[in-house]
């Protein structure tokens, strides 16, 4: 529904959705800052590394890593600039950075009758530029424990908001086997041709079969 690809395409209500879920966020601000001293007041509670991103937008645009206080006005300034000319607001996340995670991605389905499904994972860390380069479904290396509880989370945040046809929930995993929510797309994105070969699911048939009941 409208609604909900509104709840999830806002970040700030999609973090606050994951919480109360129960499914685990990366350290980060509740609500977007507009202002360095709120970004310096974060840093001060959780160090460095930290991670400016656009809250109204994505694509790598507005998002900047901060290494050091010395670093962060100039980051701060240009990241707000970035989002601001993309998005037509600067406002900003900031977030705890995560070193070299890995970036799983959860495909789901959502029918209209509140059941909600996942067609496992990809493995999508190879990027440039925040943008994502090569798609590997499965995930190769991924624990069967831990390849559980991330899709038992995106298929209960789905169930959460009522989600409803083909989504993607997206998450951080780090070096000690963390993970973190940080986005649902709400569409079928170009890659969903992956998990067709994995699952011999056609999605594009699946959402239509979804629409009609």
């Amino acid at each position: 529904s409208p609604e909900v690809v509104g709840k999830m395409g806002d970040k700030v209500e999609a973090r606050a959705i994951a919480i109360s879920a129960g499914v685990p966020v990366v350290p980060g601000t509740d609500a977007p800052i507009s202002s360095l001293s709120e970004a310096q007041e974060f840093s001060q509670a959780y160090g460095f590394p930290i991670i400016f991103k656009a809250a109204y937008g994505g694509g790598g645009r507005g998002m900047r890593v901060v290494r050091s206080y010395e670093e962060l006005e100039e980051n701060y300034t240009r990241a707000f600039s970035e989002a601001l000319s993309a998005f037509g607001n600067g406002a900003l996340f900031v977030e705890k950075f995560v070193e070299k995670p890995r970036h799983i991605e959860v495909q789901i389905l959502g029918d209209q009758h509140g059941n909600v499904l996942h067609l496992y994972e990809r493995d999508c860390s190879i990027q440039r530029r925040h943008q994502k380069v090569v798609e590997i479904a499965p995930a190769a290396h991924l624990d069967s424990q831990l390849r559980s509880k991330l899709t038992a989370d995106a298929v209960r945040l789905a169930k959460q908001v009522g989600y409803e046809n083909a989504g993607t929930v997206e998450f951080l995993l780090d070096k000690h086997g963390k993970y973190y929510f940080i986005e649902v797309n709400s569409r079928l994105q170009v890659e969903h041709t992956v998990t067709e070969e994995i699952t011999d699911v056609d999605l594009v048939h699946a959402q239509i079969h979804i629409a009609e009941g």
